[in-house]
């Protein structure tokens, strides 16, 4: 499969609409953004692996103000592998209550489903340090 121009479009807005809804604690449209299968893997926070929209808005609901007031996405990169598999790694800014910012890096596997596409696989890498050579 080769990636179309509205593909490569819908997949960059899928991205963007995470930090919309979660942001809203929308929780109940997860299924606009994940798989119902999602593996969301943010074991570098020590939160180990979130299977399924129920346990993503469980840890999001455990960790209340701790939550990032803001989740903006930006240097979005969608490719797609020799055997179709299509993923999308971006640059992830939290904003905190106090003002403090983080840094995260997003990686993606996508999947195209009846509905459209969705993230199937998510890891979430923490920007700690710079220079990553």
């Amino acid at each position: 499969m080769t990636l179309s121009a509205d593909d490569r479009l819908a997949v960059h807005e899928l991205i963007a609409l995470h930090g919309h809804l979660m942001d809203a604690g929308e929780f109940d449209r997860m299924d606009e953004l994940f798989t119902a299968d999602v593996v969301y893997d943010v074991t570098a926070f020590g939160a180990g692996e979130l299977r399924g929209h129920e346990a993503i808005k469980r840890a999001a609901l455990a960790l209340g103000d701790g939550n990032p007031v803001g989740h903006h996405v930006t240097n979005v990169w969608v490719t797609e592998d020799a055997d179709g598999t299509v993923r999308a790694l971006s640059k992830g800014l939290g904003v905190n209550a106090d003002g403090s910012v983080g840094s995260v890096v997003y990686e993606d596997t996508l999947r195209r489903e009846t509905a459209g596409w969705r993230i199937a696989h998510r890891n979430v890498k923490p920007r700690r340090t710079p220079l990553h050579p």
